[in-house]
């Protein structure tokens, strides 16, 4: 069902693009600086759900929409832009909070995480056009059902996706976790978490399809 040469090509190109510099491996990194191991790892999870959505909608055509609709691209970008700004302004307030891991890790809280990966990615429509644009390159129509193989594609993805995200955000946990003994170590990076979720935020809703 799938072409083994492409799947190796796949994994290394995904590899890559997952190392990348970009919007949800910075929120992963900056959660673990921030807040805990746990915390990067259950928001990586949030955030590899919503591939799950993009890979499907992109396996059936449904990222079309995006690519040809200026008026479904815009809403759901400048919803996703305003959400970037919601948790940019949620990480500002509060910024001379103490840090409180036993908080952090609570199952609610974790829950909260969980959601905002997932919301995250969901509504970013660039994300849709990128796997519409990127799974076929890598599909054999002479296989047959082609979007099960972008499917499978996806989920490759998805995995590699846990694994260098988690990681990022557990080196960045690691390399902070003596400077957030300092409170005001701690309200600098809170303070950075904003802006970064902020430029992210301008960024989305400046971007074009």
């Amino acid at each position: 069902m799938i072409d083994f040469t492409s799947l190796y090509m796949f994994i290394a190109a995904s590899f890559l693009l997952c190392l990348a510099p970009g919007p949800d491996n910075i929120y992963v990194l900056t959660q673990g600086m921030t807040k805990s191991k746990k915390a990067a790892i259950v928001t990586t999870l949030g955030l590899c759900s919503g591939i799950v959505i993009h890979t499907s909608a992109a396996a059936f055509g449904i990222s079309v929409i995006f690519q040809t609709s200026e008026l479904a691209f815009n809403l759901v970008k400048y919803i996703g832009a305003a959400y970037l700004l919601y948790i940019a302004y949620q990480a500002f307030r509060h910024r001379n909070d103490k840090l409180d891991l036993s908080v952090q890790d609570s199952s609610n809280e974790l829950k909260k995480m969980y959601a905002k990966g997932f919301i995250m990615n969901i509504l970013n429509p660039k994300v849709s056009i990128f796997f519409l644009a990127f799974l076929p390159q890598f599909v054999n129509p002479e296989l047959g059902n082609v979007p099960m193989q972008m499917i499978i594609l996806g989920l490759v993805f998805m995995a590699l996706t846990v694994v260098v995200f988690s990681s990022i955000g557990i080196a960045g946990n690691m390399l902070s976790s003596k400077l957030m003994e300092n409170p005001s170590i701690s309200k600098v990076l809170n303070i950075l978490t904003s802006f970064v979720l902020g430029a992210l935020a301008v960024k989305l809703a400046l971007s074009s399809r």
